[in-house]
Formats: C-alpha cells, structure tokens, sequence
C-alpha cells in the first residue's frame, strides 16, 4: 500500500502545519478553467440560439434547466466518483480509485434505455407548462437529441472525476477544451448548414460529449495511468461497486437536481409570463453562469482536498482546507457578480439581433435583472463550497433534503406569488402580486440565501465527521 499523505500541506520552520495556498490553486485552477469552459458552451449555445429570434432562446430557456434535472438524477451515478477515488487515492488505494471510476462508467451504460424513455416522453411533459405553440414546437425540437446524449453525458463525468479525485484536473481541463472547440463547429454546422435548427444546437452538443468521453477513456487507458492504478484490469463489473456508487452518485445528483427543477419551474414561469421575460430570465442565467459554474471549478476542489484528507485519516486538515476553498469562492464571486452588473450594457446586447423587435425590452430587463443576481452572489457562494466540502466527506443526504424544502416550500411558492399577475399563475391558492421576472429573480434571492447559510452551518456543525463510506 502506498504511503498517504496530506494534500495542500505547507510546513513552517517550526513545523506548524498551513495549507499552502499556492497548492489549493494549483489544484483549483485547472478545475476553474474547466467549469469555466462551461460557460463558453453555455454562451456559445445562446449566441448561436440568439440567431434564430429572441423566441427561440425562450425555448431553450423553457426546457434548459429541464433537461439537466435528467442529466443529473439519471446520471448522478457519476457523481458519485470524485468522493471515492479522492478518498482511496488519499488512503493510498490506487487500484480502489481505477475500480470506482470503472463502476461509473459501467453506472452510466445503465441509464441509457432511461434517457431514451425521457426523450421519448419529453414532448408530453412539455405540454404541460402551457406554453406558446411557437415556443413549446422550439422547445420540443431541442429536447429531444439533447436528451438522448444523456448516458454519454454521466460517462464523461464518472472519468473527468476520476481525473479530479486523484488531483491531475489538466486532464479534465484540456479533454473540455475539445468538446467546447466541437461544439461550436458542429453548431455551425447542424444549426445552419445543415439547417436543423434549433435541433442543430442540442445535435451538436451531444455529439461533443461523445467525443470527449471517448478521450477521456483513452487517456485513462493510457500507459501512464496504467502503471500507476491498473486501469485496464479494474474493469469488470462489481456490483456492490456500482452500487457503492449509485449510492453516493444518485443522492450527490439529486441535491443539484432539486435546485434545477426549482430554477427550471422558475424559468418556465417567466416565459409562461412573456417571450421578453423568459428571454431576459435566459440571457442573465448564462451571464450569471460566468460566476458560478467557475466557482463550481472551485468547490470541486473543495471536494477532492476533503475526500483526500479523510482518506489520509486527518479530519481536521479536512475542516481547514474546505475553509480556505469557501473564502476563494465567496470573494470570487462576489467581485464578478457587481462586475457583471456594471457592464451588462455591453454585454446584453450581444446575444440578441438588432432586427429583434423585443430586443430593447429584453436588454432594459436584463439590467434590472443583473443587479438583483448580483446580490446573491455571495451566499450562492456559501451553497456551492460547503455543498462539495460536505460531497467530500459523503454528506449528501441532509443537504438534499435541506434544499428540497427549501426550493419546493419557499423558492417556488414566493416566486409564483411574486411573478404572476391576479388570474395568470399556474395555481389559484397563492397570493399573485404582478412583479414579472423581477418578482421571480427576488425569490430566488431569499432562497439562495438561506440555502448558503444552512449549508455553511451544517459543515461547520461537523456532523460529517461520523462518515465512513467503506464500512461494510
């Protein structure tokens, strides 16, 4: 067995112990760049979508947060990868770490009849949100090559996490440059060569996954990988493995899933309300995307710095460097967030085409929008960093119920209540005061941020700490 060790570990000349922060960037970084990358697809979809007409991006709004509540319940198996390859990584468990990421893979094979039955069925749910027959005929075309990507999707993470959980995230990184550089071609190519669409855009995004969970195994493959964990004789199916994982996986996919579904319902209010107002909801989820799915690059890190510690059999250098992971977050964060709001002139206008006749009242939304999303920042900040802290140690349970009653007991009904005019919302028993997406962009304030505090505070509790995933 090989001899554990303490991530991020700096010693003094007395011999004190810090965590070297040159270490968690180092770490974090790559990570960063990885997640932000998400946001270049994310952008570059919008961009291409923007071309279409303002419905079209309405559309994608209406089922965007939709179609990953799938990616993430089906595929969460995945998930669940990080936290047992950091943490056999860090007990010295090389092999242990190869297996994991095999029962992934294998857990993401699984669910692909599953993301087959929810394309199928995906124009059925559709209907239900009353859509306009324009937007929901745009919305259906998008769902359904998107949805049949699925499986691939929760293949390519169960490897990226592997790569993240033994603390090597280039490989994350460089195998995520490929699949936004491919998805921006074939996007050109589907959406207006081909002339698919709308359809073009979730074709090419599918497609792009496939090509970079096909790296991705390669380069796990490899000799190099080999030598070290054995890559290529760890992979047969072990079903108390997968099961391992599902167990971890299905949970740490569900606490983000019940998030979607509440942002997903929240965005469906808006474009039921309006074309303009699902089209602003739309414009200022990706800008705000520049903040968080980085920082999720920086909370990732968060999680395999955990997992290696409590690995390494150190709980309290866990609790020390999720502290450090939570201030990088919240000061990130917080200074894109006001950025973003200063310079929404500039930036709005890009996604949307001149000859757009709603195009001034989307841009004159959006910078109303912006500054109340700004304000969230930092408690989203909190969310995402003590939400994968506590994904490291395996405390998954509790943050999925906290924001389960949190997303369906106050973000939803205060923001139904806060969108829809008298006579307008989807249900009649809740008090409907007109505010538009400004209303629906307030709730979401309130429940951000008693969501970060509650989740800061359950790390801080330190009820993790009686965790073990390995016991039998």
């Amino acid at each position: 067995m090989s001899q554990v060790f303490l991530p991020a570990l700096r010693l003094d000349a007395q011999g004190n112990r810090h965590v070297d922060l040159r270490a968690v960037v180092a770490l974090a970084l790559p990570l960063f760049l990885n997640s932000s990358l998400q946001v270049v697809l994310n952008l570059t979809d919008t961009w291409f979508v923007g071309r279409i007409s303002s419905e079209a991006i309405a559309a994608v709004g209406a089922c965007y947060f939709l179609i990953f509540v799938f990616f993430l319940i089906l595929g969460g198996v995945g998930m669940g990868v990080q936290t047992l390859v950091a943490q056999a990584f860090g007990a010295g468990r090389s092999r242990e770490a190869a297996h994991a990421a095999w029962c992934g893979v294998w857990g993401g094979l699984m669910t692909t009849p599953l993301f087959v039955l929810a394309a199928w069925k995906g124009p059925v749910l559709l209907s239900w949100f009353e859509l306009k027959p324009e937007v929901l005929s745009l919305a259906t075309d998008y769902w359904v090559p998107r949805m049949l990507g699925g499986s691939v999707s929760a293949i390519l993470y169960s490897l990226n996490s592997f790569f993240n959980g033994i603390g090597r995230p280039r490989y994350t990184f460089w195998n995520m440059v490929l699949v936004a550089l491919t998805n921006a071609v074939l996007n050109e190519v589907f959406m207006f060569r081909l002339g698919y669409g709308i359809a073009g855009a979730a074709i090419a995004s599918s497609l792009a996954l496939a090509v970079g969970a096909a790296l991705a195994l390669l380069v796990f493959l490899n000799h190099g990988f080999q030598s070290e964990f054995d890559t290529r004789h760890t992979w047969k199916p072990d079903w108390a493995g997968i099961r391992r994982v599902v167990v971890l996986g299905v949970p740490t996919g569900l606490f983000p899933a019940m998030d979607v579904i509440g942002l997903a319902l929240f965005q469906l209010m808006q474009v039921r309300l309006s074309p303009v107002d699902g089209a602003a909801t739309q414009i200022v989820m990706m800008l705000t995307s520049n903040s968080y799915l980085p920082a999720i690059g920086i909370a990732l890190a968060g999680t395999t710095l955990v997992g290696q510690s409590i690995g390494a059999g150190d709980k309290a250098w866990a609790m020390r460097c999720a502290q450090m992971i939570t201030r990088m977050a919240v000061i990130y964060m917080g200074v894109l967030g006001v950025g973003l709001a200063l310079a929404g002139a500039w930036v709005v206008p890009v996604f949307l085409s001149s000859s757009d006749p709603d195009a001034t009242a989307v841009t004159t939304l959006c910078l109303r929008l912006l500054w109340i999303a700004a304000g969230y920042q930092i408690f989203d900040a909190l969310n995402l960093s003590s939400a994968f802290c506590l994904r490291g140690a395996g405390d998954v349970r509790f943050p999925t119920v906290l924001l389960l009653l949190l997303s369906w007991l106050v973000f939803l009904p205060l923001c139904h209540a806060l969108t829809f005019p008298p006579g307008q919302g989807w249900v009649g028993f809740l008090p409907q005061w007109g505010l538009g997406a400004v209303g629906g962009w307030s709730a979401a304030l309130v429940y951000t941020t008693a969501l970060g505090l509650g989740l800061w505070l359950r790390w801080r509790s330190g009820a993790w700490r009686k965790i073990d995933l390995f016991r039998n």
